[in-house]
């Protein structure tokens, strides 16, 4: 409906106006939803199901998706569940295959030193990690759809698992344990590792059959940037009982962070000499290369391997001056050679461990899909959310047979991946090639590398996650609700515990989700002089207005929560408050406010309409019909404004119209 200032007012609905539009076109006469279908049909359907009951007509849909299935079919569903079936026939090799093998190596080299740093995180041995960087990275490559995406240990789930596993398999009060009942530990851990990646496996899988891979639009950027900087301070304070050499035991639960830090200041002065002279080396040659590789990763044909350097020269220095006997140094020792033997899980100890599954599974789909989106959108090719579900299922469900504890894609080895010149997900197979040689042949090699050299593995792994934070003050700028959100999830994280502060920060986003849908203002429209555009007249006075005539604008959803926000916002606009009709107006403060006949409420920011929102309409219709005013509802959502409204005994009787040609 359109109108020019000085026209008269409309003296029905049903009737035809006589009003010139902008273009001297004359207007047709407002279309209710009834007369729409009627000139112009309604949603086609198919006549055999249109007679049949509701439950009859689904089984009939089932049963016709049923003997759709062909070979076809299958081979479309085989192409959608094998990733490499689809690019692998597309792979240029002359132009990619030198870029896979180099990105490869490189990874796998990084990934046997990060491994096992992170295997002391998890609280497991050493070689534990170096099996979490083999089996999921190969079970990736055959079904992930991120061609950049590297997989394998991660830290912020490695601190998450070594929490939960610290707490179900606690060490003796007593200490001093001996070599058998050490072992003995260390293989109840390792079940109770294996176990958490199984739950959470098994949970990602449910999820992938259900098709909830839309849970990730739930988790949003400053959710997860804030819990992998906290979770990365975490890391850091933990680690610094290796650093110093103390043989503390691991703070757990809420609060641990200044907890170890506590412990720690009191037994400071107990810390090894020896260690904290190897920590002090080692982080003097990590965190520059680091630096070196970010500063000059176009200049660098492959990044400098610092992690490997720096295990090569604490190995070689270890072992030349016996500092794991005349100092007392922990060193890794023997790593097993070959593979561990399949094993399931104890399932007794799912029940315990399903409360700790939850949140690793959500921060393994969370970080993997996210860090997959990225790439994806910077190389121009998709990522298939649910997918992702399947294969991060299937890698920690397979893994952890083979005592492979929790597993995700990784920030730092991804970066690492593309700045190598990594194309596809080939480049986990030559990944996969340089931990088997480790596993096979060259493990006696890191018997003497000391455990200190690890930790600072792990903290120099961090840097990516500290550096976030530098991005607080540009999401300030842009978004303040964005920044709180960050801010409330870091804290949460730091002070409580990292599923905590996960829950907090996806409870706290949402909050302000909804509390942002309760703060729209209904806007009152007016028509831009020679055209067709309405605005908001609180944007220009020049806007003309058809006496009698309010055109409003409610961009948001209705439903319970703002029902309440919808009626005031109509009655001040209508002026139906106490009874009496004095209409409010958002034009020039001289303007004469004449009272409303009728009004056209621009329903097409009006996502979804609930039952609670529904009712509010036919008791607002009620209302203008017995104050004389007529109600006409514009772009109505077909989808739900019809269906909720007569659900609830909206008829047109009551004045509600449907004017498809409001132009906003």
């Amino acid at each position: 409906m359109s109108g020019l200032s000085g026209a008269r007012t409309c003296s029905s609905a049903g009737e035809v106006s006589d009003l010139k539009s902008p273009l001297g076109a004359k207007l047709r006469e407002p279309l209710t939803e009834a007369r729409f279908q009627q000139i112009f049909g309604g949603a086609e359907q198919e006549p055999d199901l249109l007679a049949e009951p509701r439950w009859s007509r689904r089984c009939t849909l089932w049963r016709r998706r049923a003997r759709a299935c062909s070979a076809p079919e299958a081979w479309r569903l085989l192409l959608a569940r094998l990733p490499p079936l689809r690019w692998l026939p597309h792979y240029r090799w002359r132009a990619w295959l030198l870029g896979d093998a180099v990105a490869g190596v490189t990874v796998g080299v990084v990934h046997v030193p990060q491994g096992m740093a992170f295997a002391l995180l998890t609280s497991v041995p050493p070689v534990f990690g170096l099996y979490t960087s083999f089996f999921p990275v190969l079970l990736y490559t055959l079904l992930g759809t991120g061609r950049h995406l590297s997989t394998g240990t991660f830290a912020v789930l490695s601190l998450m698992t070594g929490s939960a596993v610290e707490r179900l398999v606690p060490e003796p009060l007593g200490g001093n344990l001996s070599g058998i009942e050490m072992e003995q530990l260390d293989a109840q851990r390792v079940g109770a590792a294996a176990a958490l990646a199984f739950g959470s496996g098994a949970l990602m899988l449910g999820m992938f059959a259900l098709q909830l891979g839309v849970l990730s639009t739930f988790l949003s950027e400053p959710v997860v940037k804030a819990l992998t900087s906290g979770a990365a301070l975490h890391v850091l304070v933990s680690q610094l009982p290796s650093l110093l050499g103390l043989p503390l035991p691991r703070q757990i639960g809420c609060f641990a962070l200044f907890k170890t830090l506590a412990a720690v200041l009191t037994a400071l002065p107990r810390s090894s000499p020896a260690e904290l002279t190897i920590s002090a080396l080692s982080l003097a040659l990590l965190v520059p290369v680091k630096e070196l590789n970010v500063r000059f990763r176009d200049k660098l044909p492959t990044p400098i391997p610092g992690e490997i350097v720096m295990v090569l020269l604490a190995s070689v220095l270890c072992f030349t001056s016996s500092l794991d006997t005349r100092y007392n140094v922990q060193i890794v020792g023997l790593l097993p050679g070959g593979f561990p033997q399949p094993l399931l899980p104890n399932l007794a100890e799912l029940p315990r461990i399903l409360a700790d599954s939850l949140p690793i599974a959500l921060v393994t789909f969370a970080v993997s899909v996210s860090l997959a989106s990225i790439y994806a959108d910077k190389y121009n090719y998709t990522v298939d959310s649910n997918q992702e579900l399947l294969a991060h299922g299937v890698s920690n469900l397979i893994s952890s047979l083979f005592s492979c504890f929790p597993n995700s894609a990784t920030l730092a080895t991804t970066s690492l991946l593309v700045d190598a010149g990594g194309n596809t997900q080939l480049a986990g197979l030559f990944s996969c090639i340089v931990v088997l040689s480790v596993l096979l042949w060259l493990g006696p090699f890191f018997y003497y590398l000391p455990k200190a050299v690890l930790a600072c593995i792990n903290i120099s792994s961090m840097r990516q996650m500290f550096f976030q934070m530098q991005e607080l003050p540009q999401l300030w700028r842009i978004s303040r609700v964005d920044f709180a959100v960050w801010m409330v999830t870091w804290v949460a994280v730091v002070t409580l515990s990292v599923d905590l502060g996960l829950a907090i920060g996806v409870v706290f986003s949402m909050m302000t989700v909804v509390c942002r849908t309760q703060r729209v203002r209904c806007l009152a429209l007016g028509l831009a002089e020679g055209t067709e555009l309405y605005r908001p007249l609180r944007d220009s006075h020049k806007l003309l207005q058809v006496p009698g005539l309010c055109i409003l604008s409610y961009p948001t959803p209705l439903y319970f929560g703002t029902r309440g926000q919808f009626r005031r916002i109509l009655e001040w606009h209508l002026g139906l408050r106490g009874g009496k009709e004095t209409p409010k107006t958002d034009g020039p403060p001289n303007a004469v406010a004449e009272p409303v006949r009728v009004v056209v409420l621009d329903c097409s920011g009006v996502t979804f309409v609930d039952a609670a929102g529904a009712r509010e309409v036919v008791q607002l219709a009620s209302r203008c019909r017995d104050a004389g005013i007529h109600l006409l509802l514009a772009q109505c959502n077909g989808a739900h404004w019809p269906k909720d409204l007569h659900s609830v005994g909206v008829t047109w009787s009551l004045g509600v119209w449907r004017a498809p040609t409001i132009c906003v």
